[in-house]
């Protein structure tokens, strides 16, 4: 496959030279390789595969202790958000770039019954991946997952305005606020911000 990716990209350089068009198609990256800005590849969360001995310390931890983002509690124990983040959600995953997991997120329903077509996903990033594209990455991957799991829209229940980062990105990727909660999060450093609420549907409208 490698072999492969270098003859395209010798096919292309050549084609460029004598000012020809090479169609893009043939660089179409296969799902299970899908790669975005510097190189970002995501696969599923490995339990057996020492991912978690990553994911937490390096990633989960920090955000969670900062508490300025997500609503757990800052003292929670590595057990409980170990359950949370890759036992509870329907499935897990990490977003590495040149072999290192720089990201991590889960999809899972957000309600049961006659509204589970509606998932929820949950996303975090070291600071190392900042500026490297693999937020939009895991978002990007995020949607198209969950329509091969099943899903027909997605939500968000709780994303603070203070968090202008997420919710740029959020509105880029088609997202549109539906509901707002005023004071509802008791920031470490601004006190208390409001959080909004938004939605995607993730089918194509006919």
């Amino acid at each position: 496959r490698t072999l492969s990716r270098l003859m395209l990209v010798s096919m292309r350089n050549n084609a460029r030279r004598l000012g020809m068009r090479f169609p893009k198609r043939l660089f179409s990256i296969p799902h299970n390789e899908e790669k975005s800005g510097n190189e970002v590849v995501i696969r599923t969360f490995n339990e057996d595969g020492g991912d978690w001995e990553t994911v937490w310390p390096e990633i989960i931890k920090p955000i969670v202790r900062a508490g300025e983002t997500y609503t757990y509690d800052r003292n929670s124990r590595e057990d409980c958000m170990k359950k949370e983040w890759t036992c509870k959600p329907h499935r897990t995953y990490v977003a590495e770039v040149n072999g290192k997991i720089l990201g991590t997120y889960y999809v899972k329903k957000n309600y049961t019954g006659g509204a589970s077509h509606i998932c929820n996903c949950g996303y975090m990033s070291s600071p190392r991946a900042q500026g490297r594209g693999v937020a939009t990455a895991m978002c990007s991957h995020s949607l198209s997952e969950s329509l091969k799991l099943g899903y027909k829209a997605m939500q968000f229940n709780f994303v603070l305005e203070s968090n202008r980062g997420a919710l740029r990105l959020w509105e880029k990727m088609g997202f549109r606020t539906i509901g707002e909660i005023p004071k509802a999060f008791d920031h470490p450093k601004l006190g208390l911000v409001n959080a909004v609420i938004m939605y995607k549907w993730l089918l194509s409208e006919r």
